[in-house]
C-alpha cells in the first residue's frame, strides 16, 4: 500500500529530477540560442527605430516579445517543477502532523502531486500555443496544488488526538 508520505516524498524527488533535467537540457541545447535571438531582435528594433523605419522596428519588437515570452516560460517551468517538488517533500516529511485519516491524506497527496506536474506542463505548452488549452491546464494544475495545500493546512490546524 502506498502511503501519502511515500507518494509525496518519492513524487517530490521525481518532480525535482524532472525539473533539473529539463533545466539542464534547456540550458545546454536551447537557452543560448534563444538569448542570442532575443538580443538580436531587440537591437534590430532599436536600430530600425533610430533610422525612422517604424514598420521594421515594430516587426522586430514583436519578434522580441514572442521570444521573451517563450524564454520566460522555459525558465518558469524549470523553477516551478523544482519549487513544487520541494513543497511536496516538505509536506511528506510533516505528514505525521496532518490530523486526517490515511485515505484523506492520500487523496490530498495525490492532488498535490498531480497539480505539481500539470501546472508546469501547462506553462511549458504555452511556449507552443498561446491558446486556452495550455492556460487551462496550468490553471487546473495550480488549483489542485492550492486546494491540496489548503487541505493540508486544515489538517495541520486540527487538534491532535490524545494518544
Amino acid at each position: 500500500m502506498v502511503t501519502a508520505r511515500k507518494l509525496l516524498i518519492l513524487g517530490g524527488i521525481a518532480s525535482a529530477l524532472l525539473g533539473m533535467g529539463y533545466g539542464m537540457w534547456y540550458a545546454i541545447f536551447l537557452e543560448h540560442q534563444e538569448l542570442g535571438s532575443i538580443g538580436g531582435s531587440l537591437a534590430a528594433g532599436f536600430s530600425a527605430a533610430a533610422e525612422r523605419h517604424p514598420v521594421e522596428a515594430d516587426a522586430a519588437l514583436k519578434q522580441y516579445k514572442e521570444l521573451k515570452y517563450a524564454y520566460d516560460r522555459h525558465v518558469d517551468v524549470h523553477g516551478h517543477w523544482i519549487g513544487l517538488a520541494m513543497l511536496l517533500i516538505l509536506l511528506g516529511i510533516a505528514m505525521d502532523r496532518v490530523e486526517f485519516s490515511e485515505r484523506i491524506k492520500l487523496f490530498l497527496a495525490a492532488g498535490a502531486l498531480l497539480g505539481s506536474l500539470l501546472f508546469p506542463l501547462g506553462v511549458l505548452f504555452q511556449t507552443f500555443s498561446h491558446g486556452s488549452a495550455p492556460r487551462g491546464l496550468a490553471v487546473v494544475g495550480s488549483a489542485l496544488v492550492i486546494a491540496s495545500v489548503a487541505g493540508f493546512t486544515l489538517g495541520f490546524a486540527r487538534e491532535r488526538k490524545s494518544s
